[in-house]
């Protein structure tokens, strides 16, 4: 668990508060550079000014998934151009942010709930097939790709990352039914700043950057594949990784 010993007061200033998220933070094993550098100091920022004006988690996590869906609904139903994949990917990028910062807030007012956690894997579970399926359509109806089965590569991007998702979500359940520390849990495991950047490609903060790109097709569409390449490859070698560890558990 990681959650804070004392909960702040209200008026303990954002350097206060930002410290005591620092030192309340989830294990690092596995995660990627982006979410691990950039996008969890971003949600202790936002956690942090969110604690004294009282907003609560659950609604961190609407304004997260407000962001979100409609930086989803630009892809599918804007015209691609530049300024319209600037504010995708700010969207995106803001959505992004806000999650990380819905759970650091709620340990920030003394520990979650079992509602809210569902909330939040809830929205985590339905963003990325959305966003997926937007590429789908946005591409289908601005003609921006002449090969058709360029449009197959959200398809199979959007099932390789619900699979994924699926995994990584029953593989923390197994463990705690079997007494292991999940993957959240802080531990002594170091983990090496290379291994954060190998699995970059497969960071969904990388991905909402992307979309920066999206009003130049001739750009896109190839560094999009090229992460649905990556995600794929990471599917298979983390699948036979992760069936090993289930092994291990069951013996």
């Amino acid at each position: 668990m990681t959650e804070l010993v004392v909960p702040p007061a209200a008026d303990a200033g954002l350097r206060v508060t930002l410290r005591l998220l620092a030192q309340a933070q989830k294990g690092s094993v596995g995660a990627p550079a982006y979410s691990r550098f950039v996008n969890r100091p971003m949600g202790r920022l936002f956690a942090a000014l969110a604690f004294p004006a009282g907003v609560s988690p659950n609604a961190v996590t609407a304004t997260s998934a407000a962001c979100t869906f409609t930086g989803a609904a630009l892809v599918a139903l804007a015209g691609p151009s530049i300024p319209l994949g600037l504010a995708i990917a700010a969207c995106l990028v803001l959505g992004y942010g806000l999650d990380a910062a819905d759970g650091q807030l709620a340990r920030l007012r003394g520990g979650g709930s079992p509602a809210g956690e569902w909330l939040d894997h809830m929205v985590d579970a339905a963003k990325l097939p959305v966003l997926h399926l937007s590429v789908l359509v946005g591409l289908y109806r601005s003609g921006s790709v002449h090969s058709g089965w360029l449009l197959l590569v959200p398809v199979v991007y959007c099932a390789v990352d619900s699979v994924t998702f699926f995994g990584m979500m029953l593989n923390e359940t197994l463990r705690v039914q079997n007494g292991v520390a999940t993957r959240a849990a802080r531990t002594g495991e170091r983990v090496g700043a290379l291994r954060a950047l190998l699995t970059l490609p497969t960071d969904y903060g990388t991905l909402a950057w992307t979309f920066v790109l999206f009003g130049v097709p001739s750009l896109f569409v190839p560094l999009y594949t090229a992460m649905a390449v990556a995600a794929c490859a990471f599917l298979v070698l983390a699948g036979v990784k992760w069936f090993r560890e289930m092994g291990r558990l069951g013996a």
